[in-house]
C-alpha cells in the first residue's frame, strides 16, 4: 500500500504566486527523487469551524489562504529515502519561505483504503 505525507499550511494571499513557484520546484524535486505523486490544493471551501477546522489548525489569518497538499510514495521506506535526498538537494535551499513554516502541519500516513481496493 502507498505511503502518504500530508501537509496543511496558511499562505498569505500576496504570496500565492511565490508559493506556486516554490510548489512547482518542490514537485519536480520530489518526483525526480522517487515520489509517485505530488499534489498542492488551495482552499476554496474551508470554513472556520467552531471547535476545529483547517483554518484553526494552522492559525490562518484574514489575509491567508489554507493549502492542503500531499505526496505519495511506494512505501514508508521509499518515503524515508526520497525525503533524505530531497532535504539534501541544493535547489531547496531558500533564503525565505512564502509562508510561516512554524504553523505548517505535516505527517506521514500508511494507506488504510483505496477506491481501487474496494471497487476492483
Amino acid at each position: 500500500m502507498p505511503y502518504v505525507d500530508g501537509f496543511v499550511l496558511a499562505v498569505p494571499k500576496d504570496n500565492i504566486e511565490a508559493y506556486k513557484a516554490l510548489a512547482k520546484t518542490a514537485c519536480a524535486i520530489w518526483m525526480e527523487h522517487g515520489a509517485l505523486d505530488y499534489v498542492e490544493c488551495i482552499g476554496d471551501d474551508v470554513p472556520y469551524g467552531e471547535l476545529t477546522s483547517f483554518p484553526r489548525a494552522v492559525m490562518a489569518k484574514e489575509d491567508e489562504i489554507v493549502v492542503f497538499a500531499w505526496i505519495v510514495y511506494r512505501d514508508r521506506e521509499t518515503r524515508d529515502t526520497v525525503n533524505k535526498k530531497v532535504m539534501a538537494d541544493p535547489r531547496l535551499k531558500l533564503d525565505g519561505m512564502p509562508f510561516d513554516g512554524k504553523r505548517m502541519i505535516y505527517g506521514g500516513f500508511t494507506t488504510l483504503l483505496r477506491a481501487s481496493d474496494v471497487m476492483g
